[in-house]
């Protein structure tokens, strides 16, 4: 285990011993800064030539501190571990090695072992809620939970995306040892738990680094979220390095997802973040890195990154479960079965093609391992991103969807699930948050003119019926009800996802070192035949029929032994696909 980590990089205050911690602060553009400790003295904090301040102050763990920029700002510290209330109020010291592991022997597991489980904390119960409920997800077979965001964000209800301090676990969600805690229980029953990073902008209410380290951010590039983060300068890629060592080596994460990457211009960061991390974690330790990247960069995955969440296999399997063809899904919904089959047989779609708006994406992907592709069916933008939160299984035709989950959990991709998916829960899934005044207004009426384009919401009056993200009930309306599982309606879909995830670990997960891409055909509108080359020599085979109608296909060889049937296990050995439906087998001499 780590013991030392606090007194590395540059970042939060450092312990010194029980009663002594030093204080440091990058603030180039700040001609002074003073360290004030709330129930204590206000100590000027010595400048140093490379816009570092800092000074060694008496204080203990628990203190509270901000930091006073040129005698008429308070500001917290954009390091800070905890915080003694919101964004803007003080920050609280902590002792990061106050919480006694006990599973202190934990390696991870190898990437090929895993099935998520995204999840937003406070919609889940916080972090005592997750820890209650992680028997049942390892029964079910997940294998590694992941974290919304939870750095420190305005208000204590948000998606997470807003956060402005990367080192402060929200507050509203508990204590950082009760996140500790929730790890330690999960690697105690073979779980792995992975955390959803946002480094490529902050949010818009407690961010106080463009007062005094103006450089942080760079003026000649915009995103959808204002000025660029420079990570051309050394200071900033430090800041987001030593963030991410610190969730995987002070918190014990098993993994991060890297949120949406294509907006950080800068490429080399990512590149030096991996390595920056390979080389500094623990050897023997299981540590995964994923990407959001909307430009389908295949070389970022031939390097040091796990897998990239696969958009573009959720893009197509979604026009085809709906029919819808408005926003970016019209991307896929011309020759959507050409599409279906380039990304079960070579992962992304977009591999340098141009898309409706005449922008090229990609790069060629076929060469990769299935296990360098995250898929899934729902996740928190997929459903979160509707005007009315709507599950799939509200939008799709039951038959259709159960095999669309066939497929999602037998492929060799990495499966995500999302939060109520496996119980059918039809409970919504909104945009919240909690924003107040002129704030509160701009993000409600944003949120609702997203959706003017669409002819659904044309009318003023519809738009007005999206829900008010800054209400209380939208949240509520967001949380799923654990208690529903065993229900009808929804006690068949979780044993179908149970049944799933046992083929899954008893015959896919064993074969998957190795595995590669090995063709895919249409057989007719909205079907294909799919196959990889697995680690032992075996073959996979999927055959997927999405439409209303039948279609002719090759029977599976006499060596192949279904592991699935969506329909009468009869079919399977037919030369017609019925409709609605998906065959798995597993053909080979070592089946």
């Amino acid at each position: 285990m780590p013991t030392q980590y606090a007194q590395r990089g540059h970042h939060g205050p450092v312990l010194l011993d029980d009663t002594h911690a030093r204080f440091r602060l990058w603030a180039p553009d700040a001609e002074s800064v003073s360290l004030v400790l709330i129930d204590g003295d206000t100590l000027p904090m010595q400048a140093g030539d490379d816009g570092w301040y800092s000074v060694e102050a008496p204080c203990r763990p628990g203190a509270q501190y901000s930091f006073r920029i040129d005698d008429e700002l308070n500001v917290p510290d954009p390091a800070s571990r905890f915080q003694a209330g919101d964004v803007h109020s003080s920050s609280v010291l902590t002792d990061p090695h106050a919480y006694q592991w006990r599973n202190t022997e934990w390696k991870g597991r190898p990437w090929h072992e895993t099935v998520l489980y995204e999840l937003h904390v406070s919609a889940y119960g916080g972090y005592a809620g997750i820890e209650e409920r992680l028997p049942a997800l390892a029964e079910l077979g997940v294998t590694a939970i992941e974290l919304m965001p939870i750095a420190e964000f305005p208000g204590d209800r948000n998606w997470g995306y807003d956060g402005v301090l990367p080192y402060a676990p929200e507050a509203s969600y508990g204590k950082p040892e009760e996140l500790k805690r929730l790890i330690d229980r999960a690697h105690e029953l073979g779980l792995m738990v992975f955390l959803d990073v946002v480094y490529n902008h902050f949010g818009p209410d407690g961010n106080y680094l463009g007062r005094y380290a103006k450089h942080f951010f760079r003026h000649d590039q915009q995103t959808p979220w204002g000025d660029a983060i420079d990570f051309r300068r050394s200071e900033v890629r430090n800041f987001f390095i030593d963030n991410a060592l610190m969730w995987l080596m002070e918190y014990r994460f098993d993994g991060l997802r890297f949120d949406a990457v294509h907006a950080i211009p800068d490429r080399s960061f990512l590149t030096e973040l991996a390595e920056r991390i390979r080389a500094e974690t623990e050897p023997g330790r299981h540590v995964h890195l994923v990407l959001e990247n909307e430009h389908n960069r295949s070389s970022l995955l031939e390097q040091s990154f796990n897998a990239q969440w696969n958009d573009d296999g959720h893009n197509v399997l979604h026009v085809l479960l709906t029919d819808e063809s408005q926003g970016y899904y019209a991307d896929y919904h011309q020759d959507s079965t050409d599409k279906l089959v380039r990304f079960l047989g070579e992962g992304f779609i977009y591999q340098g093609q141009q898309n409706r708006r005449g922008e090229s994406r990609g790069e060629p992907s076929g060469h990769l391992p299935p296990t360098a592709f995250v898929l899934f069916l729902q996740n928190h933008d997929q459903t979160g991103n509707r005007a009315f939160g709507d599950r799939l299984i509200t939008l799709a035709d039951p038959d259709a969807l159960k095999a669309a989950t066939a497929l999602l959990l037998l492929s060799p991709m990495v499966p995500l699930l999302f939060m109520g998916e496996e119980w059918g829960s039809r409970q919504p899934f909104l945009f919240f948050t909690s924003h107040h005044g002129e704030l509160a207004d701009a993000v409600r009426e944003g949120r609702r003119g997203e959706f003017a384009e669409f002819a659904e919401f044309q009318d003023e009056a519809t738009r007005a019926r999206i829900p008010d993200p800054n209400e209380q009930k939208t949240f509520d309306a967001s949380c799923p009800d654990l208690t529903s599982v065993r229900e009808p309606g929804h006690a068949e879909w979780y044993a179908l996802y149970r049944a799933l995830l046992s083929v899954r670990h008893r015959e896919i997960i064993p074969r998957l070192e190795g595995a590669r891409f090995a063709g895919a055909k249409a057989l007719g509108n909205a079907a294909a035949l799919a196959h990889w080359q697995l680690g032992d020599g075996s073959r996979l085979r999927i055959a997927l029929n999405l439409s209303d109608q039948p279609v002719a296909i090759e029977p599976a060889g006499e060596s192949a032994r279904l592991l699935h049937a969506s329909a009468n296990e009869a079919q399977a050995a037919g030369d017609t696909l019925a409709p609605r439906t998906a065959f798995v087998h597993l053909e080979g001499a070592h089946v």
